[in-house]
C-alpha cells in the first residue's frame, strides 16, 4: 500500500489480488524499498521464496521475478545499486548484482548460531557509506556489523540474552538508520531497533557496541 502525505485511504501499488504466486499477486511480503534508478519497488516475496520488481508506473498489474529460491525476510540496496538480501533459512545475507541469480555471502552462511562468523534468524539488513552490513537477528537478541570483506561481525547491540534491560533486546526486527552526518561520521549514528516481544524502541550509539563480553555498554531507550 502506498499511503502520501494527509491521506486518509491508501492505495495499492502492489498485489492485491489475493493470496498467491501468480505474477500478479503476493504471498506474505515482508519487506520492500524503491529503486530510484528504474522507479520500481523490489518486494521480498517471502512465502513464495522469490524476490520481485514492481515497476510503479500507472497501469501496472504484475511484477517480475529478479530472484527465485530465496527465503528473503530483508532488503537494502547501496549506492552502486547492489542487493543485499537476508535469507532466514540459510542464516545468511548475499549481495547481488543486478541481473545476478546467485550473489555473493556477505554476512553468516556457516549455519545457525550464535558465533561471530554466525547469524540465526536475520530479519533487517542495513548497509552504509563504507558498505558495512548492518543485521537484526530474531534469535540471537542482537545486531550484528560486517564490515565489507569481513569474516566475522561484531556486536554492535544487544547480543546479552532476551530482555528488556538497557544491554538487551528481545526478538529485534526493524533496523533504521535516523540520523547521518555531514561526514557520515558512523560514531553519530544512531540504530533504532523494534522489539517484537517487548512494546519498545531502542536506540544505541554505534559507541555502545560491546566487543568483549565484560565491556560496559551504554545506550539510549524510548518507551513508545
Amino acid at each position: 500500500m502506498q499511503w502520501k502525505m494527509n491521506d486518509t485511504n491508501g492505495e495499492v501499488v502492489a498485489g492485491g489480488r489475493g493470496r498467491g504466486n501468480r505474477l500478479d499477486q503476493l504471498n506474505l511480503p515482508t519487506d520492500v524499498l524503491i529503486d530510484k534508478e528504474t522507479d520500481s519497488l523490489v518486494i521480498c516475496d517471502r512465502e513464495n521464496r522469490r524476490v520481485v520488481r514492481w515497476p510503479r508506473r500507472s497501469g501496472t498489474t504484475q511484477g517480475e521475478i529478479v530472484i527465485d529460491n530465496i527465503y528473503c525476510q530483508g532488503l537494502a540496496m547501496d549506492n552502486q545499486r547492489y542487493l543485499y538480501i537476508s535469507d532466514t533459512t540459510k542464516n545468511e545475507v548475499r549481495r547481488y548484482e543486478i541481473g545476478d541469480k546467485h550473489g555473493t555471502i556477505v554476512a553468516g552462511g556457516n549455519g545457525a548460531g550464535a558465533g561471530f562468523n554466525q547469524l540465526h534468524g536475520p530479519i533487517c539488513v542495513f548497509v552504509d557509506q563504507q558498505e558495512a552490513i548492518y543485521v537484526s537477528e530474531h534469535y540471537n537478541y542482537r545486531v550484528m556489523k560486517w564490515n565489507k570483506g569481513a569474516k566475522e561481525g561484531i556486536v554492535v547491540a544487544g547480543g546479552q540474552g532476551f530482555g528488556d534491560g538497557m544491554k538487551q533486546l528481545s526478538n529485534p526486527r526493524g533496523l533504521q538508520d535516523l540520523l547521518h552526518t555531514e561526514q557520515d561520521d558512523l560514531s553519530n549514528l544512531l540504530k533504532y531497533f523494534n522489539n517484537y516481544w517487548m512494546p519498545q524502541m531502542s536506540s544505541w550509539s554505534v559507541h555502545s557496541l560491546c566487543q568483549k563480553a565484560n565491556d560496559s555498554c551504554e545506550s539510549m531507550s524510548s518507551q513508545n
